[in-house]
């Protein structure tokens, strides 16, 4: 039986893997802001006005010059003479001199000479015509002032930021209704086995439906790229080398699913070293669940082999299809993680010197989250679907301790 080349750490394998793969990121292309959640912004954005436009109140209230409320109080309140209301949506016509005020609402337009605003609720009405003060406001206070959310030329977006529900809205609260993006990277996904079917087919004695085709395109486009399905290849060389040349002619990147186990069966390393320089750089991961793991890159383009199994597939798939695809559109926080930490309800063994990692369920018991192993055996899906999140044990631990705070990794 082949032995691996050598069980690397997975950040000693990601590494090496990193530093093969191509510095350049993928081209830009013109999309209308509405269409580009989720896409990566390809240059910086520059604002072309000042946002906000104009000085405007955050309450409802007076509009008045500071000065004047100065010292006002309910036992002693200060007067000012009403001389108008702001107009929603338009300019006021008129100006704020000392000892005057002037009704606006929450988004209207500051009156020339106004420099704060006095909530409602800190006013009554003396005479219709004059309103009494009953707390000092400073300057400044209750208004956003012209330009300080963001100023004209000002970077408002940096290239290498993805963009989200507050990012859109920044955009076309500026006029900004078309953006470069980072085009989307193509993944080839091949998924092997001489016992694997297509899903719409009902399984013989000895079949299994195609899960890793689908699992991994879901993951693909989650975070960002596009995935192309190869169907399933035969346990033939000639096969997959077809196959895979074609995705790689194809592809900005290429997963294959099975055939990275050190069996008799095991030629899809010899298939990926046929494709291009430098090859495979790491055949096997030290870690649980997933070490039979391939990374390579061929001219240029990264392809990854991942286990057959379908829980260990996914694992992986997030240690390193998901860094390439941040890679490949030039985020530029690179893979952000999002944990949470909870209290482990059961020991948890583990193997010196190999990372593992077990799915978990959070459970919420008053104001403490827990985080509750699920035990399984290879190639349950459901294990996966079932779990909130994966606690990692890191390569220096031989396990974690039951009540022991741990961080979950939100899958």
């Amino acid at each position: 039986m082949p032995e691996f080349l050598e069980l690397l750490p997975p950040a000693q394998a990601w590494e090496v893997f990193r530093n093969a793969l191509p510095s350049a990121v993928l081209p830009a292309e013109r999309l209308a802001v509405v269409q580009a959640r989720g896409r990566v912004t390809a240059e910086p954005v520059v604002s072309p006005e000042n946002l906000p436009a104009f000085s405007r109140s955050t309450v409802d209230g007076y509009a008045v010059q500071a000065r004047d409320t100065f010292g006002a109080s309910e036992s002693l309140p200060a007067y000012l003479k009403l001389v108008g209301e702001v107009p929603m949506g338009a300019a006021p016509s008129f100006s704020i001199r000392r000892g005057e005020c002037a009704l606006i609402h929450t988004g209207g337009m500051l009156p020339e000479g106004a420099d704060a605003v006095v909530m409602l609720e800190h006013t009554q009405t003396s005479r219709p015509d004059e309103v009494e003060i009953l707390r000092a406001v400073p300057s400044g206070e209750n208004v956003l002032l012209a330009g300080e959310d963001v100023r004209i030329g000002e970077v408002v977006l940096p290239a290498g930021v993805r963009l989200e529900d507050a990012q859109i809205g920044g955009l076309t609260a500026l006029g900004i209704l078309e953006v470069n993006v980072v085009r989307q990277p193509r993944v080839g996904i091949l998924s092997s086995g001489d016992e694997v079917i297509p899903p719409e087919h009902q399984p013989q004695p000895g079949q299994v439906r195609d899960i890793n085709s689908y699992s991994l395109s879901a993951l693909v486009e989650r975070h960002g790229g596009l995935a192309v399905r190869y169907g399933i290849v035969p346990d033939r060389p000639e096969v997959l080398r077809e196959t895979l040349r074609r995705a790689l002619s194809e592809c900005d990147a290429v997963v294959i699913t099975a055939g990275s186990s050190a069996s008799t069966r095991d030629f899809t390393a010899a298939v990926i070293n046929e494709m291009g320089a430098p090859g495979v750089l790491v055949h096997g991961v030290n870690v649980k669940p997933g070490k039979p793991t391939i990374l390579g890159v061929c001219g240029g383009k990264p392809v990854i082999g991942l286990p057959g199994n379908p829980v260990s597939a996914l694992v992986i798939a997030r240690l390193f299809v998901v860094p390439v695809l941040y890679s490949l559109q030039g985020l530029s926080g690179g893979v952000w993680q999002s944990a949470v930490r909870a209290v482990l309800t059961v020991n948890l063994a583990s193997q010196a010197g190999r990372e593992d990692y077990f799915p978990v369920q959070l459970i919420r018991k008053g104001e403490t989250l827990f985080a509750e192993p699920i035990f399984y055996k290879s190639n349950l899906i459901f294990t996966l679907a079932r779990a909130d999140g994966l606690v990692k044990i890191p390569a220096s631990a031989t396990g974690l301790g039951v009540g022991e705070e741990v961080d979950v990794q939100w899958l």
